[in-house]
């Protein structure tokens, strides 16, 4: 069996990761047994949700065993199989880990996929995958949007608040994105299509509520949160009566104590609801999702942008990269 890197959780992070939270070590890989596979990762999908997995608490995951590698959806090639179903030269994704060899069981997470399906095998981890599902089935079934309708994304210009901007437009509603930086937000407008765009960078919660309101002058409708802190309760102050918060993450607080919202007493004045949403819920309707996406990306009614960064040795920076808010697009790793 060949050698496998793995990016491994050293300790758990206080606060903002630093590199010593971590280690990348060199191991052999056992031998498989009668049910198993052996799967060559090329591609690990980095996300928000995995720093929430490092911590001793867990949320809707358990948490990572220190000494094991971080918890990452990956595409990759059977290499090697000892399961039925599985044969080698067959690509897979599943819920693995960073690192150059995963095992995997039959009847487990990790399923075949069809590259004729989509443009490019990464697909797989953005528009096809857990992120352009998030964007359908939280947007469109938990955010019950209706033509006409003024919609709020904050994290607009990550992979999943660009998606969700975009099927607003879509459904015929007036979409608003808040992102930071002048060029994430000519993005919003130029390349996804949003009506408007806020840039948060400069702003106090007083100021965000201001801009808010000068880009929604009819109010909000929905608001698609990604982000938390003031950025929801900014949002929060210009709700219209009977709007809906689909609440997806909370990307400004993984790091921090948790701020809470202060502002909650606007789901009252505006008799709102929010709600929090996960892919997870969806499993079952993947295809039924992946279908519709799949169609509007044919009539290029969506853009999906993959910023892909190669090496399991830059690993580290490349998840920081998602709290900086340097990446543009959805954050891959290249392992293979």
């Amino acid at each position: 069996m060949p050698q496998n890197r793995r990016f491994l959780l050293q300790r758990r992070p206080d606060g903002t990761p630093v590199p010593e939270d971590f280690a990348l070590v060199t191991v052999d890989t056992p031998s498989l047994e009668e049910g198993q596979f052996l799967i060559r990762n090329h591609y690990a999908s980095l996300d928000p949700a995995m720093r929430g997995w490092m911590d001793a608490e867990g949320n809707y995951m358990p948490p990572i065993p220190l000494g094991d590698p971080v918890r990452a959806s990956t595409i990759g090639v059977v290499e090697e199989s000892r399961a039925e179903g599985f044969a080698p030269g067959q690509w897979v994704m599943g819920l693995n880990a960073l690192e150059d060899y995963s095992i995997g069981v039959a009847g487990g997470f990790t399923q075949p996929i069809d590259l004729s399906l989509v443009p490019n095998v990464t697909n797989y981890l953005s528009i096809f995958g857990a992120v352009g599902m998030t964007a359908y089935f939280g947007f469109l079934e938990v955010c019950e949007p209706k033509a006409g309708e003024t919609v709020l994304v904050t994290g607009a210009a990550g992979a999943v608040g660009s998606l969700v901007g975009q099927l607003a437009k879509i459904h015929g509603c007036r979409a608003v994105g808040i992102a930071g930086g002048p060029a994430k937000c000519a993005r919003l407008t130029e390349k996804y299509g949003f009506d408007a765009a806020i840039d948060y960078r400069g702003k106090d919660e007083a100021a965000l509520t201001a801009a808010i309101a000068e880009a929604c002058p009819d109010g909000v409708d929905v608001i698609f949160e990604n982000v938390g802190g003031i950025i929801l309760d900014a949002g929060l102050m210009n709700l219209n009566l009977h709007s809906r918060v689909g609440l997806c993450g909370l990307i400004s607080e993984y790091n921090t104590e948790p701020r809470g919202i202060r502002n909650l007493w606007q789901l009252i004045v505006k008799r709102a609801h929010i709600r929090g949403l996960l892919v997870a819920d969806y499993v079952p309707r993947f295809a039924e999702g992946a279908q519709a996406m799949g169609v509007w990306a044919a009539q290029g009614q969506l853009t999906i942008d993959e910023h892909i960064d190669e090496g399991l040795e830059h690993a580290f920076d490349s998840f920081m990269r998602l709290f900086a808010g340097t990446n543009d697009g959805k954050m891959i790793l290249k392992i293979a």
